[in-house]
């Protein structure tokens, strides 16, 4: 695979937790093809921790970037650096793929890269970014926008979702999948997910319904029912979709269809089986439901697909059609 550098500018103010999800996430391992650098306007900065970092590297590194990410930052407001604002224009001239975590979509928009795209940022902020900036069109309840070559997420940990999120456009499901795994992050969130949910961590006890959710990613291939799920979290069903809609910020439908889709990924990667019984075995039933969920959510067909992930083109080019995948919260 061709080298694909990473390069995460830190701005005086970056929050530690959006700064560590990409280093985290794109750190260098032999089965991928990622370089990371960090990059600074000076060789130490303050983070909002406390604590100041010391980076080695200067802006004029990311002209070697394949990828820019701007983590968050705080305040927000503050008007970013010039020399900021020309690096990132620069590259995004370039073709460069430019993404923000959380608040840094708000250097994005200030080098104007965001204009006329859809974007997000954390939800305390969603207000500040769409007064400041009228000519971005602003998401406000989503985990992350993928516009092509621009990305933005929401809030902090959204960033884990939007970086996964990459991984798995460049390598692959099962390469996004054991990054996963290596975190101990959550198991695949679209990113039409709501960023804002009154659990966003899900509850200890008799209440969480994590373990309705692991037993169904068990059994994805079987014809499953709402009335199904909520007899195996022992609620009734009115209950259970209130509840799954509290820990997960989307449907209980939706969410299947998502881990369905997330396992045909893998078995396309994985497996000679036709197409039928990759939809048969993930729980989508038949080639054309497959089909009609990957245009939907993925842009592309399953042949297509499955075409691109065995041959594994470099990794520096946009291995899924460019396209706005996040229109919105999940009904």
């Amino acid at each position: 695979m061709a080298v694909h550098r990473v390069a995460v500018v830190v701005l005086d103010g970056v929050t530690p937790l959006d700064l560590a999800i990409p280093t985290q996430v794109f750190s260098p391992r032999p089965e991928t093809p990622y370089e990371l650098t960090m990059c600074a306007l000076s060789g130490q900065v303050a983070t909002t921790g406390g604590f100041k970092l010391l980076v080695d590297a200067g802006l004029d590194q990311v002209r070697a970037a394949d990828t820019v990410i701007v983590p968050g930052f705080d305040p927000p407001l503050r008007p970013p650096p010039p020399a900021l604002l020309d690096t990132l224009q620069e590259a995004r001239g370039r073709g460069r793929r430019v993404v923000s975590i959380c608040t840094g979509a708000f250097a994005l928009a200030a080098a104007g890269i965001l204009d006329g795209l859809h974007a997000t940022t954390h939800w305390q902020h969603i207000d500040d970014l769409e007064q400041r900036f009228p000519a971005v069109a602003v998401d406000r309840d989503v985990l992350y926008v993928d516009e092509g070559e621009v990305l933005t997420s929401a809030g902090v940990c959204c960033g884990i979702d939007l970086c996964l999120h990459i991984v798995r456009r460049d390598l692959g499901a099962v390469a996004a999948n054991r990054i996963a795994r290596g975190l101990v992050a959550a198991p695949h969130r679209d990113g039409g997910q709501a960023q804002y949910v009154p659990a966003p961590v899900a509850v200890a006890g008799d209440t969480s319904l994590a373990g309705t959710r692991a037993w169904a990613l068990e059994r994805l291939a079987e014809p499953l029912s709402i009335g199904e799920l909520a007899r195996h979290a022992r609620m009734s069903q009115r209950s259970f979709m209130r509840h799954f809609t509290e820990e997960t910020g989307t449907t209980p439908l939706q969410w299947l269809v998502n881990a369905r889709v997330n396992a045909a990924r893998e078995l396309l990667e994985t497996t000679d089986q036709s197409i039928d019984q990759v939809a048969q075995d993930c729980g989508l039933g038949s080639a054309a439901n497959l089909r009609l969920h990957f245009r939907r959510v993925l842009h592309t067909t399953p042949t297509a697909y499955r075409r691109t992930f065995t041959r594994r083109p470099p990794a520096d080019t946009a291995l899924v059609p460019a396209a706005h995948t996040v229109a919105g919260p999940t009904a």
